[in-house]
């Protein structure tokens, strides 16, 4: 007898739908083999057979010694993991006519087994349920640890379970499972705005608090430069939380990325707010843009629609931040492997800091850098020039006066304050860019749409050349500076740029200044 199921494999953030197929045949002998498996399956879905077989004899049905053809299709493509489990079980009771098999091929199913017949949560169980809908199956059975996630997708029964016996009843008509049903707005809705730090807790650091606030403004990528303690880290942290809220579609494709990762969180199905991601100068190339041998995202791509923090920028090894570079152009990276290539989006902000040399003292007012001139050039030269090229703002971080800190009754603009003024300025972006595919913020504009968006009058004209010439700018600069000069514009409500809004873009280029180590 022929039965088929239906599982997913991944393929980047998207599930690609594989049939399952039993074939039953004659009686084996004993000490003979008596089942084979084909179609690319990796080591966890051959030693899968042994689960299989224990479960199906711990819920008391019977490991039949029939000749078994267990067949994953389409056959070139490589099916890893072990969440082929069930529905292989399935297949082999169905085709061994020990549970009824009529509605199998109405499913996707999905789990990992236990040798005692329960079931274990598998990854990507939203991208799964995304694309059972999209092919008009009736519903996903998956272990009940995921059906919270997959119910996200609405007009498609999610149905959790918690063991094999569960699902042979099921389709033996002798129990009814009901479809999990959740509220995706009020989920949505609720965790919105859970963040748990605010601008108002910063005590001083008014004007690195503007810089950010210019920085999510336009989407520029900025670069925190100062002492050990000075706030850098604290500032960085509150940077999410004054950016646009993001919308529903922002969070299904952020949750498909965490939910293809295995790093979404058990008490969530959605993420609502924007990823904050900090990654350790440790890191190597493939964590931070992906890949591995089943390529998986990386860094760049978790920071997908929110922050990409990298801390102490010119400890990261030289190749690890070689690697953003064409990322934080296209907004995605590609993994190519012999054979598969697949797509993770990374559309984030980089934010980054540095002590100013490796004392961290140069520029402090009150103590003195022992460093070299030399020491400290070759400090900022572990950063590449094409990836500063990248970097709009560049910021030099004070430390707060003692005065300041003392300060009880300290009172700051709330995180929800500066938002609303970011809100203003990237809608006057939004209809600016309507009709520009792929461009939503100043810092997407490519030189040609700069040359016609961010047009100068003579007094601007004259202060950028005068800028150019004295302060020594490197010919990069230009574009970022007319960028952050149309996003400060923007928050001013300002149709034009006037020479106050270039003289402060052009005060955030500080690392391109010759002369700025000494």
């Amino acid at each position: 007898m022929l039965f088929k199921t239906f599982a997913s494999t991944l393929m980047g953030v998207e599930a690609t739908t594989i049939t399952v197929e039993v074939n039953s045949g004659g009686v084996v002998p004993a000490g003979f083999n008596y089942y084979n498996m084909v179609g690319l399956p990796d080591s966890a879905i051959k030693e899968g057979f042994q689960r299989i077989e224990a479960a199906i004899k711990n819920i008391s049905y019977k490991m039949l010694r029939l000749k078994l053809v267990i067949n994953l299709a389409p056959a070139d493509i490589r099916k890893e993991g072990s969440a082929y489990d069930l529905p292989i079980a399935l297949g082999i009771l169905a085709a061994t006519g020990q549970m009824n098999g009529n509605e199998l091929d109405k499913y996707i199913i999905m789990g990992e087994l236990s040798l005692d017949g329960e079931l274990r949560e598998i990854r990507g169980a939203l991208p799964i349920a995304i694309q059972a809908k999209r092919e008009g199956f009736k519903g996903v059975i998956l272990p009940l640890q995921n059906a919270k996630e997959a119910a996200i997708v609405e007009g498609i029964d999610i149905f959790g379970i918690k063991n094999l016996k569960e699902a042979v009843e099921f389709f033996d008509g002798v129990r009814d499972l009901i479809p999990l049903q959740i509220n995706v707005n009020e989920i949505f809705l609720n965790n919105l705005d859970n963040y748990v730090v605010d601008f108002s807790d910063v005590k001083g650091q008014e004007n690195i608090k503007k810089a950010l606030e210019i920085s999510a403004a336009g989407g520029h990528n900025v670069i925190l430069i100062g002492p050990p303690g000075a706030g850098k880290t604290m500032l960085a942290k509150r940077l999410p939380t004054i950016l646009p809220p993001m919308g529903l579609e922002e969070a299904l494709e952020t949750t498909k990325i965490y939910s293809v990762s295995g790093l979404l969180p058990s008490d969530q199905s959605l993420i609502s707010t924007r990823p904050f991601r900090s990654p350790h100068h440790t890191i190597s190339d493939v964590a931070l843009v992906g890949g591995g041998s089943h390529p998986t995202p990386g860094e760049i791509s978790l920071s997908h629609n929110g922050v990409l923090f990298l801390d102490e920028l010119p400890e990261f090894k030289r190749t690890a931040l070689e690697v953003l570079r064409q990322p934080m152009e296209s907004r995605k990276v590609t993994i190519s492997r012999a054979k598969i290539s697949v797509d993770y989006p990374s559309d984030f902000m980089l934010i980054s800091s540095m002590n100013p040399c490796p004392c961290g003292f140069y520029n402090h007012p009150e103590k003195e850098c022992v460093c070299a001139v030399g020491t400290r050039k070759r400090y900022l030269n572990k950063i590449s020039g094409p990836l500063l090229d990248r970097i709009d703002l560049h910021v030099e971080v004070t430390p707060v006066s003692y005065e300041e800190l003392s300060k009880y009754e300290y009172t700051s603009e709330t995180s929800a304050d500066i938002r609303q003024r970011v809100l203003i300025a990237r809608e006057i972006q939004r209809k600016r860019f309507e009709n520009v595919k792929g461009v939503y913020n100043n810092s997407h504009m490519s030189s040609r749409m700069v040359r016609t968006t961010c047009q100068l009058d003579t007094d601007g004209t004259r202060i950028l050349k005068m800028a150019m010439e004295k302060l020594k700018l490197s010919a990069r600069a230009f574009d970022r500076i007319l960028k952050v000069s149309r996003t400060i514009a923007d928050l001013d409500n300002s149709k034009d740029i006037e020479a106050r809004h270039l003289a402060q873009a052009i005060n955030y280029r500080n690392l391109d200044r010759e002369g700025w180590l000494g």
